[in-house]
């Protein structure tokens, strides 16, 4: 699986929404300065969150953008979803809808399968998690091993 770079500045720019102590907006020039993300792309990128509920822009003085539901119900599979569409498809289409002659169809439970992996991680980590930087220990004993730091 790829991560797109729209993918990494949604997390990027709600994990700084998410951190904000008093609740208050951010503005999209603060987020992208404070994140390093083009300002162009990011307004794209919180039109898509705000689309799906994620994120929601107030007017006025004291407007920007800040978090549509509680960080701690939004998970890192929402936010690939909103931006990016399923979180595995092959040519455009989700796995289940893929089809193969008899003799490749065994491709399509290799894509079953790596989806069902990422849902493992990306549906149990929340937004909130991101912002406290306490991830669930399912996530983190996967990374205690040596080899998944290895770029194979």
């Amino acid at each position: 699986m790829r991560v797109s770079a729209k993918s990494d500045y949604a997390l990027r720019a709600l994990i700084e929404m998410a951190s904000r102590e008093d609740g208050r907006a951010v503005s999209a020039e603060e987020l992208g300065r404070l994140q390093e993300i083009p300002h162009g792309f990011l307004q794209a990128i919180l039109a898509d969150l705000r689309r799906a509920g994620i994120v929601m822009s107030q007017r006025g003085q004291s407007g920007g953008w800040r978090m549509g539901r509680e960080a701690a119900s939004v998970s890192v599979a929402d936010v690939i979803r909103a931006v990016d569409g399923p979180l595995v498809s092959v040519y455009g289409l989700r796995p289940e809808a893929v089809t193969y002659n008899e003799r490749a169809d065994v491709l399509q439970h290799v894509w079953i399968a790596a989806r069902s992996s990422l849902r493992d991680v990306f549906e149990q980590v929340s937004i909130q998690q991101l912002s406290d930087a306490k991830l669930p220990r399912a996530v983190t004993s996967r990374t205690a091993d040596e080899d998944a730091w290895q770029p194979h």
